[in-house]
């Protein structure tokens, strides 16, 4: 693979460095893309492997699935996969030209060579084939998603970088093959992709791209919520999220999107230790992913970014210049859940976020371990199968500046979990029930399934939070008693 641009020697050592750092990553699949490239080539076609497989590559972080490119019909890759792939599905992609098929662990999806032209109301083009790679580059999001290395019949690699996006991947930034304003026009999606790639890659968008966004902010209304909740999710699900939200956030695609977030650069943190409350949960968000094992935790990242977005419909001005923000997880909570419902996200997830963000300040009545172990187990009980998650959000909130404070918080919040894990060895606390099941309670009360039964079995699920595991007996008789203040 040779770069086909010259340079000053770091830039041209580096683009060197990186292709064949490409070339041996590329050349571990030799055994899906050598016969893959073969069999196109004997039918008379050619085959590129494009678009993110080829930045990914570049960067040393690609995974397994493949895209490709071809002059080929799709009734013609169809043929050449069936017999050859694992698997060969249609996902609805054949009729924009595209094939989706498994070799070997990889996923790959073959798209004919596209045309489209776009009718500028919506984001659905009218799809075209087309039969030049050149131009079905010229028509992709960015330059670095539009560099291409051709799959040879003897299994060599060529690498193809007519728009120069290798220039664009050197220098971390993204631009747009066409002119910005004509590309968002055609796909209003693009302006999102462009926060979601700064997240993903950690790059930054060119100076033009910035403003055409700024401009056009107001164009990703024509996008459905289901394609931006899938773009928010891989922005905040990134590596660098805090990037991809602050541009979206500067350049207004977030009041368009998901309004509550700038509204918290209005609101002063009430410890005075940040700018304002949108970099406090920038700050939080990014010590949730620090505790953070394994793959990212949406509902965690999502909970640490909007704990606090009831702030400014709660926001107080006290006397002497303080300022307080009153029941804002209450509300915060409520506005969660608007949000996330408008967004199309799954009731489960919506529910789970919210959850999180109506408990993330409840520790803060801990004090310095004043809580019963009634107000422990209702803690647990309240979180749930979210407790471990809470746990992080908790310590994730604590951004003071103060070495002392921030010592003295986390020391608290160690002992609460102390306390936790001893009740836990001493109860089931991940499963606290009443001590009697319904149908105890039917018999020993005389009653048939209805709303009594329910209250009496809270009564007793609340007694069991407050002293702890009853004898069958003890339970039995605070029912008895409790039944005969009733009626």
């Amino acid at each position: 693979m040779v770069s086909p641009n010259s340079a000053p020697d770091a830039v041209a050592d580096r683009r060197a460095r990186l292709l064949a750092g490409a070339a041996i990553t590329l050349g571990q699949l030799s055994e899906v893309l050598a016969p893959l490239g073969a069999m196109f080539a004997e039918r008379g076609h050619s085959l590129y492997l494009v678009g993110g497989s080829v930045r990914d590559a570049i960067l040393g972080r690609l995974g397994t699935d493949l895209d490709f490119t071809t002059d080929a019909r799709p009734e013609v890759v169809t043929e050449l996969m069936r017999g050859w792939a694992d698997q060969l599905w249609d996902t609805g992609g054949l009729a924009f030209g595209t094939v989706s098929a498994a070799k070997d662990g990889q996923q790959l999806e073959i798209t004919t060579f596209r045309a489209d032209s776009y009718d500028r109301v919506s984001r659905n083009p009218e799809v075209t084939f087309g039969d030049t790679l050149e131009g079905d580059l010229i028509r992709r999001d960015f330059r670095v998603n539009a560099m291409a290395v051709r799959v040879l019949s003897d299994g060599q690699l060529e690498f193809v970088d007519p728009l120069n996006g290798i220039d664009d991947l050197l220098a971390g930034v993204l631009d747009t093959p066409a002119l910005p304003a004509d590309s968002f026009n055609d796909d209003p999606l693009r302006m999102l992709r462009a926060a979601r790639f700064v997240a993903q890659l950690g790059f930054d968008v060119t100076p033009r791209v910035r403003d055409a966004i700024v401009d056009m902010a107001d164009q990703i209304d024509r996008i459905t919520a289901e394609r931006v909740r899938a773009e928010l999710d891989k922005l905040i699900g990134s590596e660098h999220p805090i990037d991809g939200i602050n541009l979206m956030v500067e350049t207004g695609l977030a009041e368009r999107v998901i309004p509550e977030i700038p509204a918290m650069q209005l609101e002063i943190d009430e410890h005075h230790q940040h700018k304002d409350v949108y970099q406090h949960s920038l700050t939080v968000l990014q010590q949730a992913i620090d505790q953070e094992e394994g793959d990212p935790d949406l509902v965690l990242r999502w909970a640490a970014l909007l704990h606090d977005i009831g702030k400014p419909d709660t926001k107080r001005n006290e006397e002497g210049g303080g300022v307080s923000f009153h029941h804002h997880e209450v509300v915060g909570a409520k506005m969660v859940r608007k949000r996330m419902k408008a967004l199309k996200y799954p009731k489960n997830f919506t529910e789970e976020v919210a959850r999180l963000v109506f408990l993330h300040l409840r520790f803060h009545g801990y004090g310095k371990g004043q809580w019963t172990d009634s107000a422990v187990r209702r803690y647990v009980t309240d979180a749930d199968d979210l407790l471990d998650r809470l746990h992080k959000l908790v310590r994730a909130d604590c951004t003071t500046r103060n070495k002392r404070r921030a010592a003295a918080l986390r020391a608290t919040y160690d002992e609460l979990e102390e306390r936790i894990a001893v009740l836990a060895a001493q109860e089931d606390l991940a499963r606290v029930r009443p001590d009697l099941d319904g149908n105890a309670i039917m018999e020993l009360l005389g009653l048939p399934p209805g709303p009594q039964v329910g209250a009496a079995w809270k009564y007793l699920k609340d007694l069991r939070l407050d002293r702890g595991p009853l004898t069958r007996d003890e339970a039995e008789a605070a029912l008895i008693e409790w039944w005969k203040t009733q009626n």
